[in-house]
């Protein structure tokens, strides 16, 4: 008896078309945003799950997604954030006529320069939000720095001049400004806790720089877009406590719970020139100097512990020497492992990124406008690209 052998009958194969519309949203939450925002020219369902809130829910529970950096430049040009994940450079949107000033998760705060009007807005989507007009201090005094931290977030402002120092806190989650409240010298010798690992939150630990600091050599210029800058970093005795650069290079810290302030070491001598920045990387905080010695320039990142400066990273010095006689300036930034440094000056200039925890250092890929130059940046901020972040 002869048998027949059957060919067995194949299944198409099955795509992403073929998911019900819920998974088919996990899935595309799962993707880089970059590479959302291509592919979702595919189809129109695809299109379409950008605006569904089962999308951004399932977008709300992917738990950290790899940084973007957005780039600041003296020469006009469409907003450029590059992508740390996928090592790419991606445009994104701002808010018109205003810089940058902090971020904090996956918004950025926008000043207008003109008017000092804020703005939070998520660079992703363009969502934007204007504050509230902040309370005026007596006398109008000089606006130290800007930070935001939180969620919902918070939004400090730090002015007046050494001895007088005051704040003001903006709540998101009641839409209204507290303060200002005075800041008076600490009597105390012991210096801040150490910030511990952990997550932002409204105890946290608050680090800027002025910018405006004459430990910079009078013939350097910062970038105005950085003149506020701040950093933000958690604290283990549930308050903040805020850093910056006093007008004679000294760094303050200002302990907002208790309303004070105190003055640390410097870390240089006050005759050297040198630029200098804070970061904030994995819940701690770090100075990033940039000096010259004898016949080179060094590079170094320095944290404070135990009432005293210690250095915990360098540029290797083949890197850092490309800086020597430039009279460069940096303006840095960090997020999570990840410290990038902007370096420039009239005749150096570049963007590199480090991994504090290894002190693996490498330079930027260059980004090329329209015209096929290259741009040259000055400063970035830090964000997580969340298109479900609302403002």
């Amino acid at each position: 008896m002869e048998l027949s052998v059957g060919r067995k009958r194949k299944c198409p194969p099955r795509g992403l078309g073929d998911l019900h519309d819920d998974v088919l949203e996990r899935v595309l939450a799962r993707l880089p945003p970059a590479s959302f925002f291509r592919l979702r020219a595919v189809c129109r369902r695809w299109s379409s799950a950008a605006e569904s809130p089962t999308f951004l829910d399932a977008c709300g529970r992917v738990p950290s997604r790899d940084p973007w950096f957005l780039m600041l430049s003296d020469r006009p040009h469409p907003p450029v954030a590059f992508d740390a994940g996928e090592r790419s450079w991606n445009l994104c949107r701002a808010a018109p006529g205003a810089v940058p000033v902090a971020s904090s998760g996956g918004l950025v705060l926008y000043r207008a320069s003109a008017t000092g009007a804020l703005v939070v807005a998520n660079p992703l989507t363009g969502a934007s939000r204007a504050l509230p007009v902040p309370p005026q201090c007596d006398g109008a005094p000089q606006l130290h720095a800007i930070a935001m931290y939180g969620s919902p977030y918070l939004v400090a402002l730090f002015m007046g001049e050494l001895p007088h120092l005051s704040m003001v806190v903006f709540d998101s989650s009641k839409d209204s400004w507290e303060g200002p409240v005075a800041l008076a010298r600490s009597a105390e010798t012991s210096l801040p806790d150490a910030p511990s690992q952990g997550g932002a939150g409204a105890d946290d630990t608050v680090y800027f720089l002025s910018k405006s600091g004459d430990v910079v050599a009078t013939n350097m210029q910062r970038s105005a877009s950085k003149q506020y800058s701040s950093v933000v970093t958690p604290s283990e005795r549930g308050d903040a406590v805020a850093y910056f650069l006093s007008h004679s290079g000294t760094v303050v810290a200002c302990d907002t719970a208790r309303r004070t302030f105190a003055e640390l070491p410097r870390i240089l001598p006050v005759y050297f020139e040198y630029s200098i920045d804070v970061v904030s990387c994995n819940g701690a905080a770090y100075a990033v100097v940039l000096a010259e010695y004898l016949d080179t320039a060094s590079l170094r990142v320095w944290e404070f512990a135990d009432c005293t400066w210690r250095q915990v990273s360098a540029m290797p010095p083949a890197m850092s020497h490309g800086f020597h006689g430039k009279k460069a300036d940096i303006n840095c930034v960090g997020h999570g492992d990840r410290l990038m440094v902007c370096v420039s000056s009239g005749e150096a200039n570049g963007c590199f990124m480090c991994d504090v925890s290894s002190n693996q250092w490498e330079q930027l890929p260059n980004c090329v406008n329209g015209d096929g130059e290259v741009n040259d940046f000055l400063a970035a901020f830090s964000f997580e690209p969340r298109v479900e972040i609302s403002v």
